[in-house]
């Protein structure tokens, strides 16, 4: 039987139990229906598991005895950011899941030019906390023990000038290809744009930041497609997706 994972931002230490909060308790009682008990792991981001078991189900609180940690190393030696031009529903939300199930790092959504999505009032924090949970599940469910970050909404242009590693754009109309690039000091930034790609000008400012405009192949790819298609081809190249015993640049 399929044990469940769980992130909590809690301490977690053996033998020393806590209460879920409130969103992780109602997921427990509610939709899990866990009984007093029964096996549970949770990860708070530290790089390891803990066995651990229900000890307490009620209306109010849920109470885990937590049990012993094991060390698991899942996280790619690549690291990878990810600048992720916003795009409209599903697709943002695919986007997002994805590139948490193919290693990523660190995520920025990027409010560029061509971005339908118009945040009004407080649309802005309820849609960055909505990608939050859909990070926290797709790190569950892949079973990393390392959350990866997700950072607050900005501009395309003030988000390029404070990236590091190797940086690159997808542009369907670029000569170059990922292969013929290589990862500095084992990071790599990817740039990519909405539903609409980027304008003139925005390339022009990833040019100057020091982004190299990169084509997959000769098809032009949607938005949520582009974005995985890179992380997948990064991994490939330089993170662990190669076989055992590669050779790492």
């Amino acid at each position: 039987m399929r044990v469940s994972r769980l992130y909590t931002s809690a301490l977690l230490a053996q033998d020393t139990p806590i209460e879920l909060d409130d969103d992780n308790g109602h997921y427990v009682r509610s939709v899990l229906r866990l009984k007093k008990d029964d096996a549970v792991i949770l990860f708070n981001g530290d790089g390891g598991d803990y066995a651990c078991r229900v000890d307490e189900v009620s209306r109010k609180t849920v109470r885990i005895a937590v049990g012993q940690r094991q060390e698991r190393s899942v996280e790619s030696p690549l690291l990878l950011s990810l600048g992720l031009g916003i795009s409209r529903g599903d697709r943002m939300d695919i986007s997002v899941q994805k590139a948490v199930e193919l290693g990523v790092q660190h995520i920025t959504p990027l409010i560029t030019e061509r971005c339908v999505v118009q945040f009004k009032g407080e649309t802005k924090p309820q849609r960055w906390q909505h990608w939050q949970k859909i990070v926290q599940h797709a790190a569950e469910q892949s079973g990393r023990t390392v959350l990866p970050e997700l950072t607050a909404i900005e501009p395309i242009q003030s988000w390029v000038s404070s990236q590091q590693g190797l940086r690159v754009f997808l542009d369907p109309y670029a000569q170059t290809s990922l292969a013929e690039l290589r990862p500095i000091a084992m990071q790599v930034c990817l740039l990519t744009g909405p539903e609409g790609g980027f304008a003139d000008h925005e390339r022009d400012i990833a040019k100057a930041a020091g982004f190299i405009p990169v084509r997959l192949g000769s098809r032009i790819l949607r938005t949520e497609t582009a974005s995985l298609a890179a992380l997948a081809a990064a991994q490939m190249l330089w993170g662990d997706f190669g076989m055992v015993g590669t050779t790492k640049p």
